[in-house]
């Protein structure tokens, strides 16, 4: 049977997220563990999981539409089964970020030598 562990950080954002959410996570469970118990893990198209771009060894797992969590394999609790740390858990949206347009944003005007 595979072994989980928590971050604090993780904790603290479960808590924050919608109870919709948080037990859309823990019905995800099961279906994640059962992946787990094959050598390599064959993990459902439905979760979503991928590595986290830009890290080494963190994955990230869709739990629900509008629902992420991030994890990592650890060391090895019990012999030769998976150790799981949840790393992050978030309430997340496909909208794309609205930035102003350039000619809106006003800062300092920085300038230097010609070239």
């Amino acid at each position: 049977m595979p072994t989980f562990a928590r971050l604090a950080r993780f904790d603290r954002e479960f808590r924050r997220l919608p109870r919709e959410l948080q037990r859309a996570f823990l019905a995800m469970l099961p279906l994640f563990i059962e992946a787990l118990r094959s050598s390599p893990p064959e993990f459902p198209q439905a979760l979503r999981i991928k590595r986290v771009q830009g890290t080494v060894g963190v994955w990230e797992i869709s739990f629900a539409p509008d629902g992420r969590a991030t994890f990592e394999y650890g060391t090895e609790v019990l012999p030769g089964e998976p150790h799981i740390l949840w790393r992050r858990s978030a309430l997340t949206t496909c909208s794309p970020i609205r930035r102003p347009p350039l000619h809106h944003i006003e800062g300092p005007t920085i300038t230097g030598p010609s070239i």
